[in-house]
């Protein structure tokens, strides 16, 4: 045991725990692990996240409730992979460093004011609040900076490929986790109309006499807005920047998959199920498409829309979802024309091989 660790184990701590700056040469193996890590910790985060929405529309209390511990979890190894970046200065850049030490600071800093919010105003369950918009925002802003080191410093292969989609689809579920308010809100209300409740005692006595509003407190016009404006910003930088022909429809599919395995399994141990909204695989599909046939922007734009609010008019058919007011088109339909000419611009100005894989 003590010649293996003395001709294995302790070049390897030598090497991996001494300090250094960031752009350190790094080999692939070592990016490969150190990635694989990452990926991990986000898959523990987001575990504890899903099942956190569905137990606030279950119990009451949620004081070391298991989907935090989860989550702790998770967050514990992103801090230490951060420490780890910043003292060794392998596998990163300055930048990318920089958006890995803000978006942990941010998150971490949201902890504390979240606690103090319960505390001050009580029971918190809609994902809305400021507070919680910190942990999306730290969470986000550690993703930009993932995915910009694991994109610039990797050299081209499949797995570089997978795990570019793998972390792409988590940035696309952190913008969209916000909704859950809305996607569990539906399904909780018919319960309570049907009067088979999923809520316990104790969170149907807090929703007072109207669980409607308590369920669902944000207007309807915000569900669709937030859903394709979020949905277009994070697939089409995913298809720009990765390049490959499908990338836009494997994120959202990859995504979409996450949402159905997580639906029967909270399912499956009797917590509330919620709407997944399937439709948004049409919305990737057309940004994929204008993209791949070079369509002309503003016809692109349109066809993004329309692919949305077709696949939300069939979706409303067949299950019960969020309301789309159909009043929003003209709204969205000017944003989504700004986003792809702001896209149609970068794509023009900064090339991929000229912005993405130059070093900081």
């Amino acid at each position: 045991m003590r010649q293996y660790l003395d001709r294995y184990v302790m070049p390897l701590w030598q090497t991996y725990s001494s300090p250094g700056q960031p752009l350190r040469p790094t080999n692939t193996r070592a990016l490969h692990t150190i990635y694989g890590i990452w990926l991990f910790a986000f898959v523990l985060k987001l575990m504890g996240s899903g099942w956190d929405v569905a137990w606030h529309f279950r119990f009451l209390r949620d004081d070391l409730a298991p989907p935090h511990m989860i989550n702790t979890v998770g967050t514990v190894i992103v801090v230490l992979l951060v420490m780890f970046h910043t003292w060794t200065g392998y596998g990163v850049d300055r930048l990318t460093l920089r958006l890995m030490q803000a978006g942990i600071s941010i998150f971490l800093i949201a902890i504390p004011l979240d606690l103090i919010n319960h505390r001050l105003f009580g029971l918190d369950i809609t994902s809305w609040s400021p507070t919680h918009a910190l942990l999306y925002l730290g969470t986000a802003v550690m993703l930009l900076g993932v995915l910009r080191g694991w994109l610039l410093l990797t050299p081209d292969s499949r797995i570089k490929t997978v795990f570019g989609l793998g972390f792409w689809a988590f940035l696309l579920e952190d913008f969209l986790f916000p909704l859950g308010q809305q996607e569990y809100g539906v399904t909780a209300i018919e319960a309570m109309r049907l009067g088979k409740p999923y809520a316990d005692a104790e969170l149907m006595i807090e929703a007072g006499a109207n669980p409607e509003r308590f369920a669902i407190p944000v207007p309807d016009w915000l569900y669709p807005l937030w859903l394709i404006t979020s949905v277009v910003l994070v697939l089409l930088a995913a298809r720009l920047i990765m390049r490959g022909r499908w990338t836009a429809t494997l994120v959202a599919g990859t995504y979409l998959l996450y949402r159905v395995v997580s639906f029967y399994i909270l399912r499956g141990i009797e917590f509330p199920p919620s709407f997944v909204p399937l439709f948004i695989i049409g919305t990737a599909l057309a940004i994929d498409i204008g993209i791949t046939y070079r369509i002309n922007p503003f016809v692109a734009a349109f066809g993004t829309l329309f692919a949305f609010y077709a696949g939300a008019w069939i979706s409303d058919r067949y299950t019960l979802m969020p309301e789309i007011p159909y009043t929003t088109t003209m709204p969205i339909a000017a944003i989504l024309l700004g986003i792809v000419w702001a896209g149609a611009l970068w794509v023009e100005r900064s090339p991929y091989v000229e912005r993405w894989r130059k070093l900081a």
